[in-house]
């Protein structure tokens, strides 16, 4: 959702497809995008039709696990694409679920694999350590 915040995009109103139904990302992550008054979508490898799920949404999350799944003609343009997929390469480099260099002419903002989602949920892990060690010193309410 911080990732999401720094785009600039209003989230409240948005149509936002979440493309995955895992419990550690793409369930969480719908219920995140309601609360901030989205219009969430939950869309998975075996949706019919599943470009046209997906070209609807002004927010895409993909979290299927699925390499270059999601393409440009996938896409709406210029939509917030959200690349939470880790997958390796033939060669064993680290590649997200969509296909970056195709979609990045389509979307308006788009996070890469790796680079993207990793270091910004380490970031939120350790924003949320110190904060909860301050709350134990007394230090915040």
């Amino acid at each position: 959702m911080k990732m999401l915040e720094t785009t600039g995009v209003s989230i409240e109103g948005a149509h936002a497809v979440v493309l995955g139904r895992s419990n550690m990302v793409g369930k969480p992550m719908a219920m995140l995008l309601l609360a901030a008054n989205a219009t969430v979508t939950i869309a998975h490898s075996k949706t019919r039709d599943l470009a046209a799920v997906t070209r609807s949404a002004d927010i895409l999350v993909a979290a299927v696990g699925r390499r270059n799944l999601v393409t440009a003609d996938m896409v709406k343009p210029g939509a917030v694409v959200i690349d939470v997929g880790t997958n390796r390469t033939a060669e064993g480099k680290l590649a997200g679920d969509v296909d970056f260099n195709a979609v990045r002419e389509v979307a308006g903002w788009i996070s890469p694999v790796p680079g993207g989602v990793g270091p910004m949920t380490i970031t939120m892990l350790l924003v949320n350590t110190v904060e909860a060690a301050e709350r134990r010193a007394g230090l915040l309410n």
